[in-house]
Formats: C-alpha cells, sequence, structure tokens
C-alpha cells in the first residue's frame, strides 16, 4: 500500500486564505482557489446557531432519563475537547453521561494524567478506560505504519467503534462526539450532526478489510473485538461540532476553567506551535508527523490553518511558522514510538524512506527535501 504513496500527480494548490495544501487527502478547493474548510468556516456567520441549541436541548430531552441510569456516553480522551463536551452535556444540558476513553500503551505526559483524572474530578462523572492488549496494539501499529503509513489506522477506528459498541452492550441510545472533521477540515461542503452512519462505515470498512488485517497477522477475533454487533441497534450518534462553533481555542478557555493543564514547563514540542492539543500520548506526536512525507505538510499547517481561519494569526504569521516548523519529527515522540513499538532508528527510517512522495521531495545531501518549486507556490501567497 505503501507503493501508492510515492506519487501524486496533481496540480499543487495552497489555500489563499489559510495555507492549506490540496495534499490533504479529500480536500476541495473552488474555482478562486479557496479550500473547503475556509467555505465552510465562513458559513457560520449565517447560521441560527439559537436554533441549533434548541436542537440540542430537544435531543438531549428526548434521551434524558429519570431512573438514574446513564442516558448517553461520551467519548474522551482528557483534552480541551473532552472538557469542552462534558461541560457542555453534564453541566449545560443536565445530561447524566458515562465516560469512554479508548487507550494506548504509549508514555503519557503529566497534563495529560492529570486531564485524565480531572475529568471524573471535576464534573463527577464515572468513566470506563478501554485498553487495547499491548500486544494487540503493538501489532496492528506495526502493519498499519508498515503497509500503509498511517500508523495509528487500527486504534484510530476503535475510537469510534468501542464506544459505541459498548453503547449497544450497555443499552445506551445517545453517544456524543466533538467535530465532525470532514466538514471542519474541508472534506465536504454537508454540514451535518448525526453519525451514526459514519461510525457504521467505519466498522463496515473493518468488516470488508477483515481478511487483509488476518493476513497480515491480526487474528479473526482480534478484528471482531473493535467491530459493532450486528444484532443490536445503532445508538444515536452525534457530532457537537454541529451545534456549538467548534474552535480549539474556545474549548480551551472553558477547559482551563474546570482544572485543565496544558504543556507549559513540561514539554516543547518540536513541530508544534501550540501546547495544548493532542497532549495525552507522547508517541502520538509521530502519527501526526508521517503526513509530512507522503503530502508536504503536518500538524503545524493543520493548526496554523485553523487559527488564521478564526483570527488568531495572520496569513504571513501562519507561513512563517510553517516554513520553520511543519517539518520538525519530535524526537522525545520518536523515541517513545519505536521503544514501544520495537524498532531501531534505522528500521524506523528505512520504512519511513519508502513513503517520500518523489514528486514533492528531493534528496539533498542525503535529506530529504520540499522542492523548490513546491515552497514557492506557498511562497506566492499574499498575505
Amino acid at each position: 500500500m505503501i507503493n501508492q504513496l510515492k506519487k501524486i500527480k496533481m496540480k499543487y494548490i495552497f489555500c489563499k486564505k489559510c495555507l492549506m495544501p490540496n495534499t490533504r487527502p479529500g480536500s476541495i478547493f473552488n474555482k478562486k482557489g479557496v479550500c473547503q474548510a475556509c467555505l465552510n468556516y465562513k458559513k457560520r456567520k449565517i447560521i441560527d446557531w439559537g436554533g441549533r441549541e434548541k436542537e440540542l436541548e430537544n435531543l438531549c430531552d428526548k434521551y434524558r432519563r429519570d431512573d438514574g441510569y446513564y442516558d448517553c456516553i461520551i467519548p474522551v480522551s482528557g483534552g480541551k475537547d473532552s472538557h469542552f463536551l462534558v461541560y457542555t452535556m453534564k453541566v449545560k444540558m443536565g445530561m447524566n453521561p458515562l465516560l469512554i476513553t479508548v487507550g494506548d500503551p504509549f508514555t503519557k505526559t503529566k497534563a495529560g494524567l492529570s486531564n485524565f483524572r480531572n475529568l471524573e474530578d471535576r464534573f463527577d462523572c464515572n468513566h470506563i478506560l478501554f485498553n487495547i492488549s499491548i500486544d494487540l496494539f503493538r501489532r496492528a501499529t506495526r502493519i498499519a505504519f508498515e503497509e500503509t503509513g498511517e500508523a495509528l489506522k487500527f486504534i484510530e477506528y476503535a475510537i469510534y467503534t468501542i464506544p459505541t459498541l459498548l453503547a449497544q452492550k450497555l443499552d445506551i441510545p445517545f453517544v456524543i462526539f466533538g467535530e465532525n472533521s470532514a466538514y471542519e477540515y474541508g472534506s465536504t461542503d454537508k454540514d451535518f450532526y448525526l453519525a451514526t452512519p459514519i461510525v457504521k462505515s467505519i466498522s463496515d470498512k473493518l468488516e470488508k478489510d477483515k481478511q487483509w488485517w488476518i493476513k497480515k497477522g491480526l487474528t479473526l477475533n482480534e478484528v471482531n473485538s473493535i467491530q459493532l454487533d450486528k444484532n443490536k441497534p445503532l445508538p444515536e450518534v452525534i457530532y457537537m461540532s454541529y451545534f456549538r462553533p467548534w474552535s480549539s481555542v474556545i474549548n480551551l478557555g472553558i477547559a482551563k476553567k474546570y482544572g485543565f493543564k496544558d504543556l507549559t514547563n513540561e514539554w516543547k514540542r518540536e513541530g508544534c506551535i501550540e501546547n495544548f492539543e493532542q497532549i495525552d500520548s507522547i508517541a502520538y506526536m509521530v502519527h501526526l508527523w508521517l503526513k509530512y512525507p507522503k503530502f508536504g505538510f503536518q500538524r503545524t499547517s493543520d493548526i496554523a490553518s485553523r487559527r488564521v481561519r478564526e483570527g488568531n494569526i495572520s496569513l504571513s504569521e501562519a507561513k512563517k511558522l510553517i516554513k520553520e516548523n511543519d517539518h520538525k519529527l519530535d524526537q522525545l515522540a520518536l523515541k517513545d514510538f519505536i521503544d514501544l513499538l520495537k524498532y531501531t532508528p534505522t528500521q524506523f527510517w528505512d520504512i519511513v524512506e519508502k513513503m517520500w512522495n518523489r514528486e514533492m521531495f528531493k534528496k539533498v545531501n542525503g535529506l530529504w527535501q520540499l522542492k523548490k518549486e513546491y515552497e514557492k507556490l506557498r511562497d506566492k501567497i499574499k498575505c
């Protein structure tokens, strides 16, 4: 599968509004060179957010129970968005949520551990931690990394399917996820809240690819362990971002009022331009960086483009941050990744070597660098 990533035959475009490149999988651009994420963000001005708030209240009323049993499930990691979701559903909507976390065995930051406990403590919620076995995690992650270049493919499926599966098993009919990433980040112009079909499609994808996973080393039981129960009805799964304008910065402000901690004085991450997003597991940054050799951008571009849309930084500031940081892979994250997955540094880089997009990169003194013509396209965007 990695062989398919070597070349992307396309005309390269950077969004004139936020600098997001069209190499982002699923990206849509209009004829004026503006990405769909920016077009979608602009629609916020004409959305009746009060009306959507009422829609959310009606959904909560539909599923609210008076017998003391859980009336919804909230998948959480412990991050600032998790705090925002629990605040909204427990404090604002008066629901009785059960929190579900699909864990990973990577090393946790001090802030991440503190935030994880804080969710239970500050909001008085019961909380289930679902840990996939370390052996299964290691094998599934190695398979995904070596074959697709998307290291956490298996665990990210589980992040959607396991909370929904537990809702089926525990007879809890309502599940609340955070943002609709397809809409928020520009893979569709369709704004919707119902995520049930999306979760079902993920489980169906696992079913379709089951023999591939088994051929690569997983067992039938291991693949089935993160699939939905076909014999039970699906809960109503929603995206909160439909009902509330989604903003990492705003969510952070609310989370901090309830005790959320960022990485200040703990870890300054290479390749990152903030200290409060995806801060729970150290090695997770490697998964995010792996977009860079395939698509010519990674986390810095993601975050910078969002900050530009929200008016928190200028286009010229974003351009500078991307140029200085987008290529960097944090060395602490890399060590945690290879230590758990039992690679040597040489083995890791030998696998990554197959991923570099030869259309976009060339080797200079033994190191892969973006071709000058690609960087010039970004530099030409007027600020």
